[in-house]
């Protein structure tokens, strides 16, 4: 049976109560659930997953190449210049902590929402802030120049009895990346422990059992086990929910505690979060309709799960869309003239291109998503998403290049455009999150199968109907 045929069963007959759609379809039992998902690890490695793992890989090994020379030679290669100063690497940093975000919004906020719709698609969510937050740290690092000395940045006791600068924003993205990650990391691997446990008794081999068995660190599955599993994960929700707003609040003041027109704003750190948010979600939105389709996992991944991405993709799209207009009415409304004179430079100066290709991706393109009938559409959600991480890149691209390439004095000024060497690295971070990726979605359930399990209607303390099943 079909998605949409499930879809027209639950409203077959018009006297029916009206209920909310399935979360699961099919109506599986909870022998079915742990049978589809781990399955997926237990099933041999196909031909189409093994050309792609080759092709992500490749992509990764380049990338990894253009860096060694980068260390090897000095950013000299990268096409950075008098006065541009940051180019693509501060903007794949901004980028890749973005991307970041949603797996934190999706896994936390939502669950202290107790939002049920986020249980098959927040595992995908939380392992893609790991991988993303990794990409993020290799284009800090690699920007330092001297990556080898990242130690210089810990305040750790010295013989010189010297401390970091903590009035540089550098250090601020430190601490904020360092234990976004950790928290992250934690929040995930808490997650994963009793499916991990599930893994461990369903698999055949001895060497996969021994692995998952040591992952899941002596899960029973008792009362008191679950008792204390949720206290840890509801703990880590709380303390991962601030950090949706602080982390990416601190990379904006990057930008903020500078005198440069056009980045000295107190909007941008409610202005990053959204655009986090944002290009967060179209992430989990391309990833997950390709896991959806390749791994067959419609049954979990349902339209309602997508619908309610695209909603929120549609909220956050607006918000950015008001953050672009708030900047031009302020360096109008301000009456300073070089605030005024850079954000007329970006929509009609030398990188023009850039700021329309962001308003386009990332203002027009999510108000097709005010129609339902759209927002349900696989083949339109899909570009929708590549769109709007595209735009998200050129938003970042927009504000670094435009506030820096025209200086305060004219003989300075300047164009920048990226190396070969800066292009393989960034193609390089996508080949290591989209490798990290695959191989998660081999080896570990890529669908939290304890939580699926939940919200099936055999599992609800009141379970008599079907209505209830499904409210």
């Amino acid at each position: 049976m079909t998605e949409v045929q499930e879809q027209q069963k639950l409203h077959a007959d018009p006297h029916d109560e009206p209920v909310r759609e399935a979360l699961v379809l099919g109506s599986p039992t909870l022998r079915d659930v742990t049978a589809r998902i781990a399955s997926i690890v237990e099933s041999k490695i196909t031909a189409k997953y093994l050309l792609t793992l080759m092709v992500t890989a490749s992509m990764a090994g380049w990338g990894l190449v253009a860096l060694g020379y980068t260390i090897f030679v000095g950013i000299g290669v990268w096409g950075l210049n008098n006065p541009v100063g940051w180019g693509w690497d501060i903007t794949n940093f901004v980028f890749w902590i973005g991307i970041g975000h949603a797996g934190t919004l999706i896994s936390a906020i939502l669950y202290l929402f107790r939002q049920k719709w986020r249980t098959a698609i927040n595992r995908s969510a939380e392992a893609m802030t790991i991988f993303a937050v990794l990409c993020a740290m290799t284009m800090v690092l690699s920007h330092t120049g001297r990556p080898w000395l990242f130690y210089w940045l810990l305040p750790y006791p010295n013989q010189m009895q010297m401390w970091v600068n903590f009035r540089s924003p550098l250090m601020w993205d430190v601490f904020a990346v360092n234990t976004y990650f950790t928290v992250s990391l934690m929040f995930w691997f808490i997650g994963l422990i009793p499916d991990l446990a599930t893994l461990r008794n369903y698999v055949k081999s001895k060497i996969a059992k021994t692995v998952y068995g040591i992952l899941s660190l002596g899960w029973t599955g008792s009362n008191r086990s679950w008792h204390h599993y949720e206290i840890a994960y509801m703990i880590l929700a709380g303390i991962s929910t601030p950090l949706v707003l602080s982390v990416h609040s601190v990379v904006s003041m990057d930008f903020t505690v500078g005198i440069m027109p056009g980045w000295h704003t107190t909007i941008f750190p409610p202005y990053f979060v959204a655009g986090a948010i944002f290009s967060g979600f179209a992430m989990v939105m391309t990833l997950l309709l390709i896991v959806r389709e390749v791994l067959d996992l419609k049954q979990f991944i349902t339209l309602k799960h997508l619908d309610n991405m695209n909603r929120i993709m549609l909220a956050t799209g607006m918000m950015v869309g008001y953050a672009y207009s708030m900047e031009m009415f302020i360096a109008w409304y301000s009456g300073n003239p070089w605030e005024k004179w850079v954000f007329i430079n970006r929509a009609f100066g030398d990188y023009a291109w850039a700021y329309w290709t962001m308003v386009t991706c990332n203002v027009v393109s999510p108000q097709v998503f005010w129609f339902k009938k759209i927002r349900r559409s696989i083949p339109v959600m899909f570009v929708i998403s590549i769109f709007i991480n595209i735009g998200m890149w050129f938003e970042r691209f927009t504000i670094i290049a435009t506030s820096l390439h025209h200086d305060f004095l004219p003989a300075s000024w300047g164009y920048y455009s990226p190396t070969w060497v800066e292009i393989s690295i960034f193609v390089g971070t996508f080949g290591i999150f989209l490798t990290l990726f695959l191989l998660f979605a081999k080896f570990v359930p890529v669908i939290a199968i304890s939580e699926v399990k939940g919200i099936l209607p055999g599992s609800q303390p009141k379970h008599g109907s079907h209505t209830e099943g499904h409210a």
